[in-house]
């Protein structure tokens, strides 16, 4: 009965008033702390590489030919791939990038024929001969053929035998193609009166990258995502008609044997020259003097490169040459007669650029950076880079000294291009920018760079995330999101966010250092810059490269007030804009003066809405926020007030 009882009365208890709880949710702060990978012993969290940090290596020995009637090229290769991590493979993945040219593949599905990034009017691709694995005891060496299984732009390898952590592979191979004439605006042929004019890159099979955050990295070239690669030596030797000259990658091994005396006299005055000496002159062109006396109707030029991650090269029998030299470089252009007359001064171009980010940013590790005229819009490899011929003025400065910017990146600085062109492109465009400047003794940058400009097109709605892979970029926008907008970012954030050249350039520069050979990922990148800074960027990283957050900064109203100790004026400012920016402040006075302010970007930590109060010496009649125009605020109408 007791319990019973005991039930009734609970019954018979008013019901509990429900309780509200306030609203439940994480932080989203623009000022959360960036989420990273974990660092550990690879990748440490100062941006380091780690006391573990490894990755793989592939030398290559090769041996091609150009048949000019058919424009094919037939190589035989010999890969030598050191494993240095810790795993044991059984397979190796390699690009076979020319397949991108087969009417099947994934990239011609993408781009139509007549589209940058497609090949035109022929059917192309690599036909692979043979892959065998190389097996030496002693002076023997057997060779075994291998098993591959193709899928499009790449081809799996599987080895004979497990390769265990450092352990090494010695494969050979043998292939041949037919060079496009327009190769994805990255290589090409092109008919001129005095013949073919090569350019030749993408032409062999490559290792593609295995990595510790990745492992192999087997993306689908597909025209707009440029390329990662290991480094290596190369050891090359191309054969074609004995009439033309070749520009490649590296050093020439066999100046004997394919210059004449006369050009290897002013290849070393040239090098020594801070002016451009002629190595073959326009009325030169053409001419059998030019060739060394000889029955054969070809001849071999044999190159040698060392730690880089790709070759790629130029072959034309009307080369107009010329050259200088920087500090041991020499310095080189090849153009034909066709090209503009600016071309004349390629080589002045190219030396101020090596000369610039050499003294600049970290000195330019190779014997000899070359420009080469053609069909190529502007591509750049090892050493060597391809602009178009037609280019001229500001137009070939501008694409010589990008192009040359890329020896940082991503041929010193190697990154994976593929998934993070901004990352290379922009890293570049952005050192592109002080180019320029050096050069024309302009005080302000013209095109990329300048925030007022980016402001309009964020303004437009169009941008997009440059932590994309380039080949997810909307086409008509990848010049925008991954050349423009990290540029003009990095530019933003050393002039004006910072405003303290000296520490931007020192922790720049200490990513260069740290990464110079090595693969670096965006969080290598942020953690270096912040460790380097002594600040914490999250919100400016986020909201620019993984975001399309926009900058919106707005003086709402003015108030004053009067007391014994004088007038104060309290002005409200907000932040529409996600993406939150120090603010300059000019504050005008009716008596004519006015004062300029600095608020940090830390009063937008409590939130979008601020004041700032302070003494003033007159009644305020204008406040008006950044009246440089140094950040883009995509609205400026909202940054003016005026006393009504």
């Amino acid at each position: 009965m007791l319990a019973l009882a005991l039930v009734l009365a609970a019954l018979q208890q008013p019901a509990a008033v429900p309780v509200t709880l306030p609203p439940q949710v994480g932080d989203t702060s623009p000022f959360r702390r960036l989420v990273l990978a974990a660092p550990g012993l690879m990748r440490e969290g100062s941006g380091m590489p780690g006391p573990r940090y490894w990755q793989q290596r592939a030398d290559y020995t090769i041996r091609a030919s150009l048949d000019t009637a058919t424009h094919s090229i037939a190589g035989a290769e010999t890969i030598r791939y050191a494993n240095n991590s810790p795993d044991t493979l059984r397979y190796l993945w390699l690009q076979l990038d020319q397949n991108i040219y087969k009417a099947s593949s994934r990239g011609a599905s993408l781009n139509p024929t007549d589209a940058r990034f497609a090949g035109r009017g022929f059917e192309g691709g690599y036909t692979i001969e043979y892959l065998r694995a190389v097996r030496r005891s002693g002076q023997a060496a057997g060779r075994i053929p291998l098993a591959t299984t193709l899928n499009g732009t790449m081809m799996r390898a599987e080895l004979d035998r497990p390769l265990a952590p450092g352990g090494r592979a010695e494969l050979e191979l043998a292939y041949r193609f037919e060079v496009p004439e327009h190769g994805s605006d990255r290589m090409g042929r092109e008919q001129f009166p005095g013949g073919w004019l090569y350019e030749i890159a993408q032409w062999y099979p490559r290792v593609a990258v295995y990595d510790d955050v990745r492992g192999w990295n087997t993306e689908q070239y597909l025209g707009q995502g440029e390329f990662y690669l290991e480094y290596g030596d190369f050891d090359v030797a191309i054969t074609v008609p004995r009439g033309f000259l070749v520009a490649a990658t590296g050093t020439l091994a066999n100046p004997l044997q394919v210059l004449t005396a006369t050009q290897r006299a002013r290849l070393a005055r040239a090098v020594r020259s801070d002016t451009t000496i002629a190595i073959v002159s326009k009325a030169e062109v053409g001419q059998a003097a030019t060739r060394p006396a000889g029955a054969s109707p070809t001849l071999t030029w044999h190159f040698t490169a060392k730690n880089v991650r790709d070759v790629a090269w130029a072959a034309a029998a009307n080369f107009i040459w010329d050259a200088s030299g920087y500090d041991g470089a020499l310095i080189q252009s090849f153009y034909p007669p066709e090209a503009n007359p600016d071309w004349a001064r390629s080589t002045e171009y190219a030396r101020h650029s090596i000369k610039h980010y050499s003294e600049k940013w970290f000195r330019y590790p190779y014997p000899t950076a070359i420009n080469v005229a053609g069909p190529v819009g502007g591509m750049e490899y090892p050493m060597i880079v391809f602009c178009g011929y037609r280019a001229g003025d500001r137009g070939l400065f501008g694409v010589t000294t990008h192009e040359l910017g890329h020896e940082w990146f991503p041929m010193v600085v190697g990154s994976n291009e593929r998934l993070y062109a901004w990352m290379d492109e922009g890293f570049n465009s952005f050192i592109n920018i002080y180019s320029a400047l050096a050069f024309y003794h302009d005080a302000t940058p013209q095109g990329r760079g300048v925030p007022a400009q980016w402001a309009q097109f964020a303004a437009s709605g169009q941008d997009e995330p440059p932590i994309l892979a380039a080949d997810r970029v909307n086409p008509r926008l990848l010049g925008q999101i991954e050349y423009n907008k990290p540029a003009t970012g990095l530019y933003l954030l050393r002039q004006h966010i910072l405003a303290d050249t000296a520490r931007f350039d020192a922790a720049f520069r200490e990513y260069i250092r740290r990464w110079a050979y090595r693969h670096p990922t965006p969080a290598d990148f942020f953690r270096t810059m912040e460790d380097g800074l002594g600040e914490d960027l999250s919100w400016f990283w986020r909201g620019w490269f993984y975001r399309t957050d926009v900058v919106d900064q707005a003086v709402d109203s003015v108030r004053t007030r009067t007391d014994s100790t004088g007038t104060t004026a309290a002005l409200f400012l907000s932040s529409p804009g996600a993406l939150p920016m120090p603010v300059d402040l000019r504050i005008g006075y009716a008596n004519g003066a006015a004062d300029d302010v600095r608020l940090p970007v830390e009063i937008w930590f409590q939130g979008n809405r601020y004041v700032y109060e302070r003494k003033v010496p007159a009644e305020v009649v204008k406040v008006q926020i950044d009246p440089g125009q140094n950040f883009p605020d995509v609205r400026r109408g909202n940054n003016v007030w005026v006393k009504p």
